[in-house]
């Protein structure tokens, strides 16, 4: 499922880092630290950066709105419960300069998935691994070439497994996977001398990763289920960690989210 945690900012005009999803990502494991032994290991969860009314300054993200949102992704709705428990426990918490107080929580509706979907990136798509020497990961891939997809395809099925949803055998049907990117979109970023690929740190078990992570749209042609394990999980690696969460280009097939009335648990 995919949620929007609302949040009031009692620090209007507070900035934070441009790139802020490590700031987010130590919050999460503060909060997980408290929740009970069976999910202290639990990474299959994706968010995205914060959302709100922003001003671009020199030292960072602005936020001039009293309402700050942040998109959580998680299928497991257990994890989902006890983590909005420990949240909502909270009086306030920071981010960045940023003093918020958790309000509501919204969920938006199930998506309606097909073979060929157009994705935007509501967060870099890392192409890579801690596994992969440092230099090795900032390399530039082209995503108009198959080493592109082939890694992406490879990190999904992975992912795929270690969730345990899917057997071998469904798995292996899994093999129609291709990312098309928006051409056009990439060629305006090139003429107006902008970037869609970046280096962004990671930071995992203690140590600080300088990884390449990619921003553009683009078609995915996949199974319907791999479409919904992506859309909630997140596409590339460190999805836990902020990257690779991404949305449907056309928003005409979303409809208003509904309060979501979890269960304090905790």
């Amino acid at each position: 499922m995919r949620l929007r945690i609302v949040f009031n900012n009692d620090n209007k005009g507070g900035i934070v880092p441009f790139y802020h999803q490590y700031l987010i990502s130590n919050l999460m494991e503060e909060l997980i630290a408290d929740l009970p032994a069976k999910f202290r290991n639990f990474s299959s969860y994706n968010f995205s950066g914060l959302k709100g009314q922003i001003k671009v300054s020199r030292e960072g993200l602005q936020y001039l709105s009293s309402k700050v949102t942040l998109v959580f992704s998680c299928s497991n709705q257990e994890f989902v419960d006890a983590f909005l428990s420990v949240l909502f426990r909270k009086e306030k918490i920071k981010i960045g300069e940023l003093i918020l107080i958790p309000d509501m929580v919204e969920r938006e509706p199930d998506m309606s998935f097909t073979e060929e979907i157009k994705y935007v990136c509501i967060a870099p798509i890392i192409v890579s691994n801690k596994a992969i020497a440092e230099p090795d990961g900032k390399r530039f891939i082209s995503p108009f070439t198959d080493e592109f997809s082939d890694f992406l395809y490879e990190m999904t099925i992975s992912k795929m497994e270690e969730s345990s949803k899917f057997p071998s055998s469904e798995l292996s049907s899994f093999y129609k996977f291709q990312i098309v990117p928006d051409k056009e979109y990439l060629e305006k970023i090139k003429e107006g001398d902008k970037k869609f690929a970046r280096i962004y740190p990671v930071y995992e078990n203690g140590s600080k990763l300088e990884l390449r992570g990619y921003t553009f749209p683009f078609t995915l042609y996949a199974d319907r289920k791999v479409h919904e394990f992506v859309y909630e999980n997140g596409m590339g690696a460190f999805s836990h960690r902020g990257f690779g969460m991404v949305d449907l280009a056309d928003h005409l097939q979303k409809q208003k989210t509904v309060p979501y009335n979890f269960a304090m648990i905790i």
